[in-house]
């Protein structure tokens, strides 16, 4: 009899052993994907409605549906980075003929930059000394130049690789969007097993959160770099489109355009007039935080959940997990936030008290 219970102990050791393994090994396989996959799911919950009234303009034609979504997708992702390419290439024949035919000039400084505070005046001499002397200029300034490209270019890579990254996420959307709905069913068969009886509730929740947070983040960030570019364009800066693009980055990370419109303000005084510049003062200043007012509207419609949650879990997710954890703090928080306002609200079980009291 021991004999047997040792065997069936062994045997069940083995055996978790080998199922370790296989969990391991899947892990590891999926692992690199991760990331990617994740990207994936939220770009689905987000877009699953846009999918849902395509698919019902072309007729219940969910393939096709799918398939033009993921172009359109691509075709965001790609283009970027097709773009820049294109543009690197372009800009550095041009820079290389110049070189090669002597032609290659610094244009005399922008009026007003000497008299920019605080780094003006040295702004334009070193500015002056490339004018005067391009090859001792680069020469002397050689290490800070080599430096700042290497950096420069570094970045550029990183959101070259990042644009690849998501391009493959919009081909898995794409593959996603058939299957969502038994997907769904299945998360919330599994959130009921682990939350019952409210799992399910909860994976709806956590769809719903994802699209608020999309159209308060990724909505209202676009709705501002829009905003930015017609300032821009309106006063006749220069570059309207780089700025607006670079607004949209920061808006979404949660930083705000102030970053982009307070240069261009500076800028506006050293070489606007009074008048001009002082309107695009003016301007940009609610431009700068429309988003304050805009962003709670967009992401509590429609959520129970209060809107300080959602704002804690955006900010502190972001900090804690990068930009995906914009979508993955909310969620997270949301949930958290709906159990503990269960357990609050659940009645003490008094029975045992109860029974103790009758003995």
């Amino acid at each position: 009899m021991e004999n047997t219970q040792n065997a069936k102990f062994v045997d069940l050791i083995i055996r978790l052993i080998f199922l370790g393994l296989f969990i391991y090994s899947a892990i590891l396989m999926v692992a690199p994907l991760a990331s990617a996959v994740l990207w994936a799911l939220i770009l689905c919950v987000a877009l699953y409605p846009l999918f849902d009234w395509l698919q019902s303009k072309l007729g219940g034609r969910k393939k096709l549906s799918a398939t033009l979504l993921a172009l359109l997708g691509l075709a965001l992702t790609l283009g970027p980075v097709a773009s820049a390419v294109f543009g690197a290439t372009e800009l550095w024949s041009e820079f290389a003929d110049k070189a090669a035919s002597g032609g290659l000039k610094v244009p005399p400084a922008p009026e007003g930059l000497k008299d920019v505070p605080v780094v003006g005046a040295k702004a334009a001499g070193i500015w002056s000394s490339f004018e005067r002397n391009l090859d001792g200029a680069l020469a002397k300034y050689a290490p800070q130049i080599l430096e700042v490209a290497k950096t420069v270019f570094g970045k550029a890579l990183g959101i070259g690789l990042g644009l690849l990254g998501m391009a493959l996420s919009v081909i898995i959307m794409g593959v996603l969007f058939i299957p969502g709905p038994n997907l769904v069913r299945g998360l919330q068969k599994f959130g009921n097993r682990i939350f019952a009886p409210r799992g399910g509730e909860f994976v709806v929740l956590a769809g719903a959160t994802v699209r608020n947070v999309t159209k308060g983040v990724i909505g209202v960030a676009a709705i501002q770099a829009v905003v930015v570019w017609i300032l821009l364009k309106a006063f006749g800066i220069s570059s309207a489109a780089t700025l607006a693009l670079i607004s949209l980055i920061l808006s979404i990370i949660q930083i705000g355009p102030g970053l982009v419109l307070l240069p261009v303000i500076i800028y506006a005084w050293s070489s606007m007039s009074g008048g001009a510049a002082l309107a695009l003062t003016v301007l940009a200043v609610p431009v700068s935080i429309m988003d304050s007012f805009l962003r709670p509207v967009f992401i509590s419609k429609g959520l129970d959940t209060p809107m300080l949650v959602i704002l804690i879990g955006v900010l502190g997710g972001m900090m804690a997990y990068g930009l995906v954890g914009i979508f993955i703090g909310p969620v997270l928080l949301a949930v958290f936030y709906e159990l503990f306002v269960l357990w609050i609200e659940a009645e003490p079980d008094t029975s045992e008290a109860v029974a103790g009291e009758a003995e």
